[in-house]
């Protein structure tokens, strides 16, 4: 876990870390409309090479970028299985009592695999070039309008940060105690799955106790700093958009334009029927 990046900040002098947060926000939701869109191999050859590119730009080591896919390999693997074993349409390819392999449910779990991936990637950018503050007033900006119906756009924004804060913490916090315990004698890897998820809950029960302990640690120091105290507050930084924002938006719509069509108008490639 040591090894996740997903959740942190990655500082480095580029294009899209110069960004408005308000502008890669908008941005990584237009990437995942234009996910949840694709339809053809063409489109998701688009989303791939239009999310390589944004890693080069934002100049981020691929490598930190695909790490951020290590919290997600379960879910990733959980869903290629019940795809594969469940997809019941097409040429069938193996079966055995109520199960069934087809063609397509193998191309269709692959497909899924790539879109989680593709996600994953996108949303993994924006916390890696948005410090926690700027994505808290991202939120708060985005949201303001919620103010009008009574809802406290602020303090939602803040959750939001603390979350995405405390995921590395959490992470490092559990690798701790993984190795304490292991100093004691406790073995993770060995046995069946029942014996390795009862080895579970002595790392679950420290860290749930450590995180309510940071949670209230938390809110003291929020308490003692006179937080929420006022419903008007100020800003050292306020957020302007840029030349380069507005480009940046007008691309993004472009490309959720460019997925749109693909899914409408363009014919898609018959990938099983070039693959027989």
């Amino acid at each position: 876990m040591k090894d996740v990046t997903f959740g942190q900040y990655y500082p480095a002098d580029s294009i899209v870390h110069r960004l408005d947060p308000r502008t890669k926000l908008l941005f990584t939701f237009f990437y995942i409309v234009a996910i949840f869109f694709i339809k053809s191999p063409l489109g998701y050859a688009g989303v791939a090479v239009y999310a390589v590119a944004i890693i080069f730009a934002a100049r981020i080591p691929v490598r930190t970028v695909l790490k951020s896919l290590k919290a997600v390999i379960f879910l990733l693997l959980f869903t290629m299985i019940l795809n594969v074993f469940f997809y019941k349409d097409g040429e069938v390819l193996i079966e055995f009592w109520k199960i069934k392999i087809t063609v397509e449910g193998l191309f269709f779990s692959f497909t899924m695999a790539l879109r989680l991936i593709l996600l994953v990637m996108g949303t993994s950018l924006l916390t890696f070039t948005t410090t926690p503050t700027a994505l808290t007033d991202a939120i708060e900006g985005l949201l303001k309008p919620l103010k009008y119906i009574g809802i406290n756009v602020h303090d939602l924004a803040v959750i939001m940060s603390i979350a995405l804060r405390f995921i590395p913490s959490i992470q490092e916090e559990t690798e701790k105690i993984i190795s304490a315990q292991k100093a004691r004698g406790a073995e993770f890897d060995t046995g069946n799955i029942f014996k390795k998820a009862k080895a579970m809950l002595p790392i679950l029960i420290p860290l749930f106790i450590s995180s309510f302990r940071r949670a209230d640690e938390l809110a003291l120091a929020l308490d003692a700093r006179c937080y929420n105290l006022s419903d008007k507050r100020t800003k050292m930084k306020i957020l302007k958009y840029k030349k380069t924002d507005f480009a940046a938006l007008f691309y993004a719509l472009l490309f959720v334009g460019l997925i749109v069509a693909d899914r409408i108008f363009l014919v898609n490639i018959d990938i099983i029927g070039l693959l027989r």
